[in-house]
């Protein structure tokens, strides 16, 4: 349907998102709204990639971008609870993001010299119905660097994890 409606696809920018249940205290937490939370965040991800890949391979310079979070990273997740970086304690939304980072780098080593270049992007704290539009940042501010990732020239980066300033940690 996407190659009868526009003739193909060079950039797939996958940006599935649910957060879950409001609190997600780990010894707490409703195991179904954490399945459900990973049903989209990381399963809607690979099938909807799967479903796009054949015309992504047709594509002289395809592009795949993951939206993560900052809260994905592990690196951040060891701070504090007060830290802003690592976001409130999220047994669902978090970790969905975490195996999503992980998941791309699989794709990375599976696409390896097919050209296509797979990352992922951290949008920030933007305003959108996932957070009740509390985020600091408009939807044209988190766009950005998903379309600097979408946008990537032949040979740029694959297998990394971006945010405006830079490269996120793990």
């Amino acid at each position: 349907m996407v190659e009868e409606r526009v003739g193909g696809l060079d950039a797939l920018v996958n940006n599935a998102g649910i957060s879950g249940s409001r609190e997600q205290l780990p010894t707490t937490s409703d195991l179904d709204v954490i399945r459900t939370v990973v049903e989209t965040n990381v399963l809607g991800v690979i099938r909807v990639t799967n479903a796009m890949l054949p015309l992504l391979r047709r594509s002289p310079s395809p592009r795949i971008v993951n939206v993560s979070s900052g809260v994905g990273s592990l690196t951040r997740q060891v701070g504090s609870v007060g830290n802003d970086s690592a976001g409130p304690v999220a047994v669902a939304y978090s970790p969905s993001k975490t195996f999503l980072n992980a998941v791309m780098l699989q794709y990375v080593r599976e696409l390896d010299g097919t050209g296509i270049l797979v990352n992922a992007a951290c949008p920030g704290y933007v305003a959108t119905d996932l957070n009740g539009f509390r985020g600091v940042r408009t939807p044209q501010q988190g766009a950005a660097t998903p379309i600097r990732l979408a946008t990537l020239p032949d040979g740029g980066p694959t297998g990394g994890f971006f945010e405006d300033a830079g490269v996120v940690p793990w």
